[in-house]
């Protein structure tokens, strides 16, 4: 999920992307410490954000496991990650599986004597199966602990309404509007085109722009020494952001609210970064659209937004079940049902050559080739070392930008904000 931004989808009230949780059960009740009474059914929660897909998997593992009832929550993507944290602190109300997204994971794996060590459990047997940055990411820097399984991986693309390129004159052919865009100053000029011949916005919202930009950087928030770079990529990425806000390109909508999920069916805006997982969302929000959503290349090429791991708390007290559950839920069988049916692509490369990813086109999306799309760009990533302080640092680069969108704050004053806000986050 997203990513998931949302992966990851990944957002937030202020523009990043929604959480969900979900409550599985699992099941052999002949397991020492599984059972809520004696040979009485287990009850597992899952928390995580976006459409991991899960709805489906629930039944069919309950099926296969009679002895084990699934709930599906909802939440928010920074309010449930800041509620683990305090959970962790307090010793207790962690779930039984945490999903954690990348921006997160160095946060939460300084923390490893928390989490359960997945090695302890036999999950080293999945390393190579594991794109190897992602094996990584929720690996301790020692490689001694792994409090991570990878879900999916967020590979950027643009999903665009054809129809309304249409209408104001544009190219509909993915391969034409890829070629619009090249660089985010050619998107910025589309974008002109686009609001001067209709009147409408163009993006949804300047953060979910400064997102996909700043994740094509070679360093983002932080370096590994985990020092804030303010005028590295974020620079780059804020001031393009601002630099559309400016050109009134942005519907200023919050992503995952009730007047952004609109907007996938009224026009609001146009186009908007998407990474694999954001597919499912669109299709879920605005279902009488299928045929008017295509992808097309991002400018800048390529890049990463989100991706997602599914962890263990060691507070739980059914923590055999929960790794049978989380061991379950990543096998291919599981992972290739996902991605067909939200988008979220599989942490393990191998699986793009399987038919059921490689060659499937995505009938919503106007038969995209999204097996070809989103892989490739997955297999090219470098990604960045996000930082201990990355979650919060975010969050407050991106209300600067808020503010901004909403004319509470000059444009001129914003960057000088944007660190401030940044500096103290890092400090927090």
């Amino acid at each position: 999920m997203r990513r998931s931004w949302f992966h990851w989808a990944r957002a937030t009230a202020i523009g990043a992307v929604s959480l969900v949780m979900v409550a599985a059960c699992s099941g052999n009740s002949g397991n020492s410490g599984s059972s809520d009474s004696a040979g009485g059914p287990v009850t597992l929660k899952i928390n995580f954000w976006g459409d991991f897909g899960l709805q489906d998997l629930k039944t069919k593992y309950e099926a296969d496991h009679p002895n084990v009832k699934i709930q599906l929550n909802s939440g928010e993507y920074n309010a449930q990650h800041e509620d683990l944290q305090k959970k962790l602190i307090a010793g207790s109300g962690a779930p039984d599986i945490a999903a954690i997204d990348e921006g997160f994971m160095v946060q939460f794996r300084g923390q490893s004597d928390k989490f359960v060590n997945l090695l302890d459990k036999g999950a080293g047997k999945y390393e190579s199966k594991y794109l190897p940055w992602k094996w990584k990411q929720s690996l301790t820097p020692d490689g001694k602990t792994q409090i991570g399984l990878g879900t999916d991986v967020g590979g950027l693309a643009m999903c665009y309404r054809s129809d309304l390129f249409k209408a104001a004159g544009l190219p509909t052919e993915r391969d034409q509007v890829s070629a619009l865009w090249p660089t985010w100053d050619k998107f910025i000029e589309v974008g002109q085109q686009y609001t001067s011949k209709t009147n409408k916005k163009f993006i949804d919202s300047g953060t979910n722009l400064f997102n996909p930009i700043l994740g094509q950087q070679p360093v983002g928030f932080y370096n590994e020494q985990d020092q804030l770079q303010m005028d590295g990529g974020p620079k780059v990425a804020f001031d393009y952001t601002v630099k559309a806000v400016q050109a009134g390109l942005s519907a200023n909508l919050a992503s995952f609210q009730a007047d952004w999920d609109k907007g996938f069916t009224s026009g609001s805006f146009a186009v908007l970064a998407c990474p694999a997982w954001m597919l499912g969302h669109i299709k879920d929000t605005a279902p009488g659209t299928q045929g008017k959503w295509d992808i097309a290349a991002v400018p800048g090429g390529g890049g990463n937004w989100g991706g997602s791991f599914l962890t263990i708390p060691k507070q739980g007290k059914h923590v055999d079940e929960a790794y049978k559950l989380l061991e379950w839920l990543v096998q291919p069988e599981q992972q290739i049902e996902i991605f067909k049916k939200v988008g979220n692509l599989p942490s393990q490369p191998a699986l793009y050559a399987d038919p059921a990813i490689a060659d499937f086109k995505n009938p919503f999306f106007n038969n995209a080739p999204v097996g070809q799309i989103f892989p490739k760009m997955a297999q090219g990533l470098t990604p960045q070392y996000l930082g201990k302080k990355n979650g919060p640092t975010r969050v407050a680069v991106e209300n600067v930008i808020i503010r901004v969108q909403n004319k509470t704050l000059k444009p001129d004053a914003a960057w000088a904000e944007a660190v401030k806000e940044a500096d103290k986050a890092s400090k927090s």
